[in-house]
């Protein structure tokens, strides 16, 4: 219901979207552009193809001025004053198609982005936990019949194609060790995908990226939902990519939550902004405000709509919260 409200609103959105956007800044968030089928994501994001993401570039540009990092940074403080409201392109995950698809196209627009990586992956040494539930799933599709075993070890009993896909998407961090056994039993090598694919960058091309002038930030270390860990595993897996950022001469001054910030309490923050080289974090929560004044929300894009529609729903949803004075995130 809520869904087809929001998308009745959005049709009566046909002004100009970046006078109409209810925030100064508009920080969209991809993960991955590619033409290929990419089967250690497929299942989990809607990722565009090079047409859709060029697309969706020409829209923001109609009605965004693309800012740098240290441009975002002197907006934040009052120092720059642009001539339309500010927009700043973002990636998670350090897939390697940032590399490849990604940048050829923001070099020939002019457009800069920050991808946030995580460290456990770089130089394709492992493959991030849903990405293994990724594969299990294209597996298990193309296989000929169900194996037993595969429904005992999940709890399950003679379960619809989509029941499967979600249980095995709903294994948290906590339990990856299940995924492992998953991938045994389905004779997945990811020694070898992660050698023939390579999905994640690598340490030279975040260094040749850098060069370049692009932005790599702080993802986490290996990519946990922030509100199922303790507050001592958040601040662990927080700083040890901060070290590792610090150690390559990355930037280390940004932080963005993986997966969600959803349910993350005040005490982390109070951890986190205790690191005097941070100037902000970024969330996913779209157009809305925090009561953590350096917590900036992002809106994702890869939604299986244009980057139009994406924002003229942003929009609306964000008037009907205001409506009822539910538009800002408040931290306990």
């Amino acid at each position: 219901m809520k869904d087809k409200i929001i998308s009745l609103l959005a049709a009566f959105e046909t002004g100009n979207i970046g006078q109409s956007f209810p925030m100064e800044y508009c920080l969209p968030v991809y993960h991955c552009v590619s033409d290929e089928n990419l089967p250690h994501i497929r299942h989990l994001i809607q990722y565009k193809n090079t047409k859709q993401f060029e697309e969706d570039l020409d829209d923001l540009s109609r009605h965004f001025q693309w800012v740098s990092w240290s441009e975002f940074k002197d907006f934040v403080n009052g120092n720059f004053k642009p001539r339309k409201k500010i927009a700043l392109l973002t990636f998670d995950d350090g897939f390697r198609e940032f590399y490849d698809t990604v940048v050829p196209i923001l070099e020939r627009k002019g457009i800069y982005a920050c991808n946030f990586i995580n460290p456990a992956f770089i130089d394709n040494r492992e493959l991030m936990f849903r990405c293994k539930a990724s594969l299990i799933i294209d597996k298990a599709i193309k296989a000929e019949k169900p194996d037993p075993e595969v429904y005992r070890i999940l709890s399950l009993d003679n379960p619809t194609r989509e029941q499967f896909k979600q249980r095995l998407l709903n294994i948290n961090y906590h339990q990856r060790d299940l995924l492992d056994n998953l991938i045994q039993k389905f004779e997945i090598d990811c020694t070898t995908y992660l050698k023939g694919q390579s999905p994640y960058l690598t340490t030279n091309q975040l260094k040749i990226l850098t060069q370049k002038g692009y932005g790599i930030s702080s993802h986490s270390w290996d990519h946990p939902k922030y509100h199922e860990l303790s507050l001592p595993e958040q601040i662990k897996t927080t700083e040890r990519t901060f070290h590792y950022l610090k150690e390559n001469n990355l930037m280390y001054d940004s932080f963005a939550f993986p997966f969600t910030d959803f349910g993350v309490k005040k005490d982390f923050f109070d951890e986190l902004f205790k690191n005097k080289d941070l100037f902000c974090c970024f969330g996913s929560a779209g157009v809305k405000f925090d009561s953590i004044e350096r917590l900036f929300h992002r809106i994702p894009m890869e939604m299986g709509e244009s980057g139009e529609q994406t924002l003229k729903k942003e929009i609306a949803y964000f008037r009907l919260k205001k409506m009822i004075n539910k538009n800002k995130i408040v931290r306990r």
